[in-house]
């Protein structure tokens, strides 16, 4: 049997454990474009629990404890691995919202409706993803709590199926076997488990560790110098020495310099009479660091992978842009009849639905999928009585539909928009005078029409449906399917819209990102008329979105 303290730790010992590893659960993700966040997702949702557990004693019962933590997992749930994370929980608020203690039939119990609750969340459940890591874990549960009642027991076979199930991912889905690796969403669910298992077993909290590099080098000036190259990740190491001068050494720092130039670039060798500081980036430090023991010895060393750094830097801006973008909704009664949220990234994309009729959006896409409580708050600060939201992004839909629960004033109609296009043309397709299912029905049904093109880049080197993919190359996805890589991405939207044009087009929108300028735009634009075959209107659009150089919609 297990109190309330001890289910509170074992929660919080689950987050810290998937807080602690989410970056290798994020690599575990196998198509190569920039969304690898299962573990940023599910480390996200778990923290909503944890942090409602801080308003709940040490003194609580199992109930309070379940009735804090597993309405806080849905509310803060992001993506569809944090939506199936959260489902996964829901049979212990079903079972327990009012006990004491739990032994090891009740887990057992509340794993398997959890479980259920998942499987009929998904529209197609796929086996050989964390439904299945689930499923096992459940089974194994099950069947030692006919054996032993023990929680530790019954919770250490859970863990035992999780693994094993994991194990049999890749052998379920041949995408997974074809790139080496397990589930990313069953990995992470395994870490939560284990971090529990520690507490209950052990008594022992898993601390969340930290992914901060610690900047060891106060000197600013030489910091900003060397700054100047950061950007340059042509070779791996950024290797950074002082050395304190030998009085007997008759050589010259600018020989230093010559000699590093030859092993590496972004050279920066700054000198005086006592010292010489040095910046390079290498494939060889070591071959750095033998130069640099000529002329004196060292006073400190520093060697770092750029490329890591690189990676975790983009992890710390995205969960900064989620900060940064965590909207302020204020609620407002529902005093009109029709009203629309959705969700983008970019300014210019932003505009572009507020002036379609949004009266919110939600700033997240890519990389960034706002919570199932955002979600909430938006349709709340929506003064309609009915709400259609748009999604825009696949891995968004879940979370959305989950807040159709959680609104009781007003009727939320969410609009399966995988792509900013789809959503584009779901909204011009309402009809004020047809009914909430007509509507439904011809919003849904202009989405599908639309065909979405994307051009993109690679997060990391990969093999992938049939392409050899290295990191940074330009990538491009015609319905999310990856059809063509380039070197630069004008020449991959005009050879992606070749394709994706056909007889019965009639128009084409091209929308730019924040990281194409206007003139570029224009020369995107100007290439694609050159390219077909017959005159088509082409539109183009300031989006201002990351991670995709265009957007391109076909209609």
């Amino acid at each position: 049997m297990i109190n309330g303290l001890c289910l509170k730790n074992a929660v919080i010992s689950g987050a810290n454990n998937i807080i602690k590893h989410k970056n290798r659960v994020n690599e575990l993700n196998i198509f190569p474009v920039p969304d690898g966040d299962t573990g940023t997702n599910m480390s996200m949702t778990i923290s909503s629990a944890v942090e409602a557990l801080k308003n709940v004693g040490d003194n609580a019962t199992v109930g309070e404890v379940i009735s804090a933590f597993v309405p806080a997992l849905l509310r803060g749930a992001r993506g569809n691995s944090g939506v199936i994370l959260s489902i996964i929980f829901r049979g212990f608020n079903q079972l327990f919202s009012s006990q004491v203690s739990l032994n090891g039939s009740d887990v057992a119990d509340a794993l398997e409706i959890g479980v259920k609750l998942a499987y009929g969340a998904v529209t197609k459940p796929t086996e050989g993803t964390m439904l299945t890591v689930g499923r096992v874990a459940s089974e194994y549960a099950k069947k030692a709590a006919k054996l032993n009642n023990d929680l530790v027991y019954v919770w250490s076979e859970a863990c035992k199926g999780a693994e094993e199930a994991l194990k049999t991912t890749p052998d379920l889905l041949p995408v997974l076997k074809k790139a080496g690796v397990v589930d990313a969403g069953g990995k992470g669910l395994c870490l939560i488990f284990e971090g529990m298992l520690s507490v209950f077993k052990n008594g022992k909290m898993i601390e969340a560790g930290s992914n901060e590099v610690i900047d060891m080098d106060n000197d600013d000036v030489f910091r900003n110098a060397a700054a100047e190259f950061d950007q340059d990740i042509t070779f791996t190491y950024c290797t950074e020495f002082i050395v304190k001068r030998n009085k007997l050494c008759k050589l010259r720092p600018l020989k230093l310099r010559m000699k590093l130039q030859k092993i590496g670039d972004c050279v920066v060798v700054v000198d005086d009479e006592e010292i010489i500081k040095v910046h390079v980036h290498t494939e060889n430090p070591g071959k750095a660091l033998e130069e640099g023991l000529k002329y004196g010895q060292f006073l400190t060393v520093k060697v770092e992978n750029m490329k890591e750094q690189h990676r975790l830097a983009g992890e710390k801006k995205k969960e900064n842009e989620l900060k940064k973008n965590s909207e302020v909704f204020e609620k407002k009664e529902p005093e009109e009849e029709v009203g629309y949220v959705a969700v983008a990234a970019g300014e210019g994309l932003i505009a572009l639905f507020k002036d379609l009729g949004c009266e919110n959006v939600i700033s997240g896409g890519q990389t960034m999928n706002p919570s199932t409580e955002k979600i909430v708050e938006a349709i709340l600060a929506t003064p309609a009585k009915t709400v259609y939201v748009f999604p825009n992004n696949k891995n968004i839909i879940m979370s959305a539909q989950q807040a159709v629960g959680l609104v009781k004033d007003r009727t939320v109609v969410i609009v399966p928009t995988k792509t900013v296009a789809q959503g584009i043309s779901a909204i011009l397709a309402y009809n004020p005078d047809s009914s909430i299912s007509e509507n439904m029905e011809t919003m849904t049904e202009a989405a599908s029409k639309v065909k979405t093109g994307q051009i993109t880049f690679a997060a990391r080197n990969s093999e992938f449906g049939g392409f050899k993919i290295s990191e940074g190359e330009i990538l491009a996805l015609s319905d999310g399917k990856l059809v063509l890589t380039e070197k630069n991405p004008i020449e991959a939207v005009k050879k992606l819209v070749s394709m994706m044009v056909s007889k019965e087009t009639e128009f084409i929108t091209l929308i730019y990102g924040d990281s194409i300028t206007e003139e570029k735009a224009e020369e995107a634009k100007k290439a694609i008329e050159g390219s077909l075959k017959r005159e088509i209107e082409i539109n183009l659009i300031k989006g201002d979105q990351p991670i995709y150089h265009f957007i391109v919609s076909v209609e």
